[in-house]
């Protein structure tokens, strides 16, 4: 028991960190259009969406839930060492797709670190294959769907509504709805996202024999949690800031209002209903759908290809690294300890590989003027070999003279 007791420790502060994470790599979420419009400075826009994120970590457990009793098999011997595992994998996947500055689902990586884990540890049985289906693969195809368009007719009603007025007197109260909506998402990101770190350490206490059964979170896993991914958006995600401001399309003030009002209409829905779905998807497309919407509008599908690539290998390659970890985590204490060395080792080199170009506050605008979203990185240069990166600078600034070549 004493053994277990350390090694559920172990698994929940794992689950913590990759709530900071998550944190940090959906900041771009809420916030990036505003930060990209100036209607927020930087700093200011990452403390509210912090704050607004913790608060809607309180306001619903439905998601939670169907971590901790939808998607694996708790009847199945699912065992701590096998949900650290899950949790690993979906930590490298974050900070490799942050590392290439791609808007990749913290929530699909969670998924497929714990699927791969499991299916490592204990074969296909311990996976609900219709929770699967109807809870997070459905959800994952639909979503930046509706999102997108939702968004695209919110943008040519709002650019309908407003053609006879002065675009400058307008300017300032579309800037005011852009920080109430973003405020919207961050409040809906926390009902949705945080909720996952819940559930995933209710899952552990659950396999640990501390709490019964379809137990509900307790409520210092809610507090740990929520605090962990408000810290992780103050922290600010800003390669991936970058990439969703500036990267997909030029977003004007009515069409980031429009972005994140559709966005946070489909995330607090589905968190309403349980659906554990991508918060960064639905965002994304309501970025896409936004561009799409005005007139004239520019979209770099380029980009938005390499993204999309990303989305469809953040299930399989999440799982594959958490399954070669749950198999190692099997061989006992030793192989616990060798995961997280091994764990360690590669946030540490990931880390260091992100200094070498460093994208902070003071530069999360400057993707014009350098011509790219983000440094090249390994995920990057793999997704590459399928779609072709953005352009440099001339092209780019070629597609932008002519909004014609990539848009809608």
């Amino acid at each position: 028991m004493e053994h277990i007791t350390l090694l559920i420790g172990i698994v929940i502060i794992t689950a913590l960190v990759f709530d900071f994470t998550n944190g940090f790599h959906d900041t771009a979420n809420a916030m990036a259009t505003t930060i990209s419009t100036g209607a927020l400075k930087p700093k200011t826009a990452v403390a509210m969406s912090a704050v607004l994120n913790l608060v809607g970590a309180f306001l619903s457990v439905e998601v939670a839930k169907t971590i901790s009793g939808g998607i694996l098999d708790e009847t199945a011997g699912i065992r701590p060492e096998v949900i650290f595992a899950g949790l690993v994998g979906a930590i490298v996947w974050n900070l490799l797709t942050w590392l290439a500055g791609l808007p990749s689902s913290s929530s699909h990586a969670l998924f497929g670190g714990l699927i791969g884990a499991s299916v490592a540890s204990s074969g296909w049985g311990s996976i609900n294959g219709d929770a699967v289906v109807m809870k997070v693969l459905i959800p994952a195809v639909c979503a930046p769907v509706v999102a997108g368009i939702a968004a695209m007719l919110a943008t040519r009603l709002t650019y309908r509504i407003g053609r006879n007025a002065d675009p400058a007197a307008t300017a300032k109260g579309y800037r005011a709805g852009q920080i109430a909506s973003a405020g919207l998402v961050s409040l809906a990101h926390g009902t949705n996202d945080a909720q996952k770190t819940m559930g995933v350490i209710t899952l552990a206490l659950i396999a640990g024999n501390v709490v019964a059964p379809d137990s509900d979170p307790p409520l210092w896993v809610i507090v740990s949690a929520g605090m962990a991914i408000a810290l992780g958006t103050f922290i600010g995600g800003w390669r991936i800031i970058r990439t969703m401001g500036k990267g997909i399309t030029d977003i004007q003030p009515p069409q980031g209002f429009a972005a994140q009002t559709g966005a946070a209409t489909v995330i607090l829905a589905s968190s309403h209903l349980g659906f554990s779905l991508s918060t960064t998807q639905v965002c994304s497309g309501s970025v896409m759908g936004a561009g799409v919407g005005r007139k004239g509008g520019v979209v770099r599908w380029s980009t938005a290809g390499r993204m999309s690539a990303a989305w469809a290998l953040t299930l399989p390659a999440a799982g594959l690294v958490a399954a070669a970890a749950a198999l190692l985590a099997d061989q006992g204490d030793l192989g616990v300890t060798a995961v997280a060395v091994l764990a360690l080792a590669a946030c540490t080199a990931i880390w260091i590989a992100s200094r070498r170009k460093p994208v902070d506050h003071t530069n999360v605008n400057e993707a014009e003027a350098h011509g790219t979203a983000a440094e090249p990185g390994v995920i990057t240069t793999a997704i590459a070999a399928v779609i072709p990166p953005p352009p440099g600078l001339t092209a780019a600034a070629t597609v932008d003279a002519d909004p014609a070549q990539a848009s809608a």
